[in-house]
């Protein structure tokens, strides 16, 4: 008889009155879950991107300190889905995926002006966030798993939604 894997729950969101642009992930990665923060595998490309698209040296701030200059900017976080079964951190492994209430958080967002899906999965939802009435972007994955894409193509697309979103530097 097989185990069932246990019930992994996701991160809170990071978002504030001034959040511009909402990146919405899939569901945290192992990595990510340990350390209670978004985009904590070393290999994934979000910290990168950002550091590219803005004077700041991402690389050298605690993660607190990332957040801050990350919601200073208009940009805030969270995933899809809130809680789901999952051995591992490939997308492709996600069963019983519960989704978060991305309305009730929407509504708590009076300057957002648009929404983004890092990747695939984060981009099968976009049937519900279209409800929401925002510009939506799917950007291409973050994640050390999408190798189909060079930094740099996935630089430019996430420059993109970030221009659109006022938010460039």
């Amino acid at each position: 008889m097989t185990a069932i894997p246990t019930l992994l729950q996701g991160l809170a969101p990071v978002a504030d009155r001034q959040t511009r642009l909402l990146v919405l992930g899939s569901f945290p990665g192992v990595a990510s879950l340990a350390a209670q923060q978004y985009y904590a595998h070393p290999r994934n490309q979000f910290w990168p991107i950002l550091a590219a698209l803005w004077p700041v040296d991402f690389k050298t701030l605690g993660y607190a300190e990332r957040l801050q200059q990350m919601q200073a900017r208009g940009l805030g976080l969270w995933d899809v889905y809130r809680a789901c079964h999952r051995d591992g951190s490939l997308d492709r492994a996600i069963e019983d995926a519960e989704p978060n209430d991305l309305a009730a958080l929407v509504a708590r967002l009076p300057a957002l002006r648009a929404v983004a899906h890092n990747g695939g999965e984060s981009a099968r939802a976009m049937r519900l966030t279209r409800t929401l009435g925002l510009p939506l972007h799917r950007l291409p994955s973050t994640s050390p798993a999408n190798a189909r894409w060079s930094f740099e193509r996935k630089l430019a697309a996430w420059r993109a939604a970030f221009a659109a979103a006022g938010i460039a530097s």
